[in-house]
């Protein structure tokens, strides 16, 4: 097959969930024996025409010239440039910034898209932004061939609220084997074994992020590293403000060393988790993969995934609650087991390229051209 993906600002992952999947996903495709091509801004910093042999496309992006509206105009430029490539499939990772576009895509290719969370609902957009993202969405799901869910809650809303099936299709993660030698890493933080607690987050207010710095605010014996780019929007601003000077609570800033990141997840005591919007979040599989002791934000997509292996909160008093007592070492490990089971069993990336292609191949060859090929 002949696949292209759009919606992202390309691999290999600088960015984000979409660029993350984006790049395992056709990586595995190719060494499956597909032809791949991944759409990239033509900022990103990784120059190749190729990236572990799939096709890099680079389009004009004006995002750093105009701003957010700059995605709109990547995103046309990915489109018009689709028209020519002759696709059996094109994969759309996401709606906020594409499906205005969306009667440009070539009629000879298949639309599936990535429908992601509840983009309208996040606190950081304001109404007029929120009313066009409901639109979006609309358009997402009217002039798609086929959509993909994340999670079970974004399958069940997309099918009550639009009449329109969805494939379950989650994000993928890895397991991470400690070795004693990377205890060093924690050093630099001036941190030991089970010492702190951590926070890996975009600064967003739908990420309960205040919620989570109040109730460490009145716990001074609790240590809070928090891992993010707190600079780069005006809440993260305001929240280290608040709460940087104090000394249990330390904000890191952005950190993008895969290495590091997760020997801060495995030696952390609690790993809190305040996200609310969207379906299956990568950050969470990764901390899962970590055997991080979860405390999560009481919502659907959390308890999907995470089930009964993991402390909830919704509230500060709740935080306080689960630090203050926590359960057995019994109990945590007995979670970390099924959590560590769930990743490598649910969530594993070459499973979830498995059952993608399985859909890709029945939709471009047809159902019966697929069965056939289970049975050689």
């Amino acid at each position: 097959m002949k696949i292209g993906i759009v919606g992202t600002r390309g691999i290999p992952n600088q960015y984000g969930g979409f660029e993350q999947f984006a790049e395992h996903f056709s990586t595995r495709m190719v060494e499956k024996g597909h032809d791949v091509s991944v759409y990239v801004s033509h900022r990103h910093p990784y120059t190749g025409n190729s990236y572990k042999k799939v096709k890099l496309i680079r389009c004009y992006d004006p995002e750093h010239i105009v701003g957010m509206c700059g995605q709109f105009i990547y995103d046309l430029n990915c489109i018009r440039d689709s028209r020519k490539q002759n696709f059996d499939i094109i994969l759309q990772l996401g709606y906020t910034s594409s499906t205005i576009w969306s009667w440009l895509y070539p009629k000879s290719s298949i639309l599936v898209t990535n429908m992601d969370g509840l983009e309208w609902s996040r606190a950081k957009y304001n109404k007029p932004t929120q009313y066009f993202l409901t639109h979006a969405e609309r358009w997402g799901a009217k002039y798609s061939d086929h959509l993909i869910a994340d999670s079970i809650g974004i399958q069940d809303y997309l099918l009550k609220k639009y009449e329109k099936p969805s494939c379950l299709i989650p994000y993928g993660s890895f397991l991470y084997i400690a070795n004693d030698r990377d205890k060093e890493n924690l050093y630099e933080y001036r941190v030991a074994p089970c010492g702190y607690d951590l926070l890996i987050a975009r600064f967003e207010p739908e990420n309960n992020i205040e919620t989570i710095l109040k109730a460490y605010a009145g716990m001074e014996g609790a240590k809070l590293l928090l891992v993010g780019n707190y600079q780069h929007t005006s809440f993260g601003r305001k929240m280290y403000k608040e709460y940087g000077a104090m000394e249990h609570i330390v904000f890191l800033g952005p950190l993008f060393d895969v290495k590091k990141l997760d020997v801060l997840r495995f030696y952390s005591r609690f790993y809190l988790h305040g996200h609310t919007v969207g379906g299956t979040n990568p950050s969470l599989l990764e901390a899962m993969g970590c055997s991080a002791i979860v405390c999560a934000h009481d919502n659907m997509f959390n308890r999907h995934v995470l089930g009964d292996d993991a402390f909830y909160f919704k509230s500060e008093a709740d935080i306080r609650a689960i630090v203050a007592h926590p359960p057995s070492r019994k109990t945590m490990q007995e979670w970390r087991q099924n959590n560590i089971e769930k990743v490598a069993i649910n969530y594993n990336w070459d499973n979830i390229t498995q059952k993608i292609e399985s859909y890709f191949t029945e939709w471009v060859h047809g159902e019966t051209y697929y069965k056939s090929l289970l049975t050689v």
